[in-house]
């Protein structure tokens, strides 16, 4: 038994409550999707990532994105995306 789970212990037996769901609560996105047709959060803690802004253009086409510094930055979902329109391309 951990520490924890002792301090947790101990808490239900002196008469206090012990919620573990209280303490979750859910992370709102600071940067979204760099597609235009995405609406999702585009930060490291949701899996976003960043694309070249050639990399983009390859599968949004040239208006179909906004940039950042010179790159594109993506939600976890349009990274698979490209990753899987991307794959079948010989980039050696």
């Amino acid at each position: 038994m951990g520490f924890k789970a002792k301090a947790q212990k101990h808490k239900a037996n002196s008469g206090e409550t012990v919620d573990k769901t209280s303490k979750k609560t859910t992370k709102e996105g600071e940067i979204p999707c760099g597609v235009n047709s995405c609406e999702n959060f585009a930060d490291k803690s949701f899996g976003g990532r960043s694309l070249s802004i050639d990399n983009a253009v390859d599968v949004w086409g040239d208006s179909g994105y906004t940039q950042r510094k010179g790159r594109v930055r993506v939600c976890k979902s349009c990274y698979r995306k490209w990753k899987k329109d991307s794959k079948d391309e010989d980039s050696y």
